[in-house]
């Protein structure tokens, strides 16, 4: 199990980046949050399988709406928080 936060800077609010980012999370398999930030930034947990996470980050990185462009990507590793599922939360 691979639990992880990213945090997607770029064109990343108002573009359906949040819906991709969950249409994105339910094809890789991965189970967590989607959120935006004030700064204009879209925060993320996911967590799964190792090799399904790391698909859905590098969907994450290449952006998953044609729409948006994410410019950096942070990726920490955490601890696992038991999601069952992917929800996009505000």
């Amino acid at each position: 199990m691979r639990a992880v936060t990213l945090k997607a800077i770029g064109r990343v609010q108002g573009v359906g980046f949040r819906w991709a980012t969950k249409v994105a999370a339910d094809k890789c398999g991965v189970n967590g949050i989607v959120r935006n930030l004030m700064d204009g930034s879209v925060f993320i947990e996911a967590e799964g399988e190792d090799q399904r996470v790391q698909v859905f980050i590098d969907v994450v990185r290449q952006s998953p709406t044609d729409f948006g462009k994410v410019k950096h990507l942070e990726v920490h590793e955490v601890e696992p928080q038991n999601y069952h599922d992917f929800r996009i939360t505000n």
